[in-house]
């Protein structure tokens, strides 16, 4: 594995509440140290479950994934965060710490999806109104699940990016 000294990755990403949906910042630090995974940032059980499916995605996608100190933000960190739509941002930006992702801050895209263990995206919920939010923040694109690209495509004004797998995603991105 290359591992840059420039260690920390920045996406957009996005959280469901009620009918609403509000911006999520995903930062992902890797750094020297005994190899350790925590995330902060009031992360519901659902997100902290992603640890396994986003380790087994990248290794079984034929990445390697860092074996150091992985420290992963979800910003703002006062609200909480639920549901599996954080994995594809956690491992895109674990891969663009390690460098199969080219990108180490990438603002223009909100991305979202559920990472099976082969490292194919699975649909998620509310894809309507974080596409809403998305638009009405400026965003460019959206990366996210086939199964979600109808609902995207109602909102206009809004590039819709589907990938099928988490290789798919590191081209999209690069």
């Amino acid at each position: 594995m290359q591992f840059r000294w420039a260690m920390l990755a920045v996406l957009r990403s996005a959280a469901v509440f009620g009918v609403d949906a509000y911006p999520v910042n995903i930062e992902v630090d890797v750094s020297f140290g005994l190899p350790h995974f925590s995330m902060v940032g009031l992360p519901g059980a659902t997100v902290r479950e992603s640890r396994d499916r986003v380790r087994s995605a990248i290794r079984n996608s034929g990445f390697d994934f860092p074996h150091h100190r992985i420290t992963v933000n979800l910003a703002p960190a006062d609200v909480r965060k639920a549901g599996s739509s954080f994995d594809l941002p956690f491992a895109l930006g674990l891969l663009a710490v390690s460098g199969p992702v080219t990108r180490r801050e990438v603002t223009d895209t909100v991305v979202v999806g559920e990472l099976s263990l082969d490292g194919g995206i699975n649909g998620i919920r509310g894809v309507l109104p974080i596409a809403i939010a998305a638009r009405r923040l400026g965003v460019k694109r959206l990366l996210l699940p086939p199964q979600n690209v109808a609902e995207a495509c109602v909102v206009e004004g809004l590039e819709v990016c589907q990938v099928r797998s988490l290789p798919d995603a590191v081209d999209a991105l690069n």
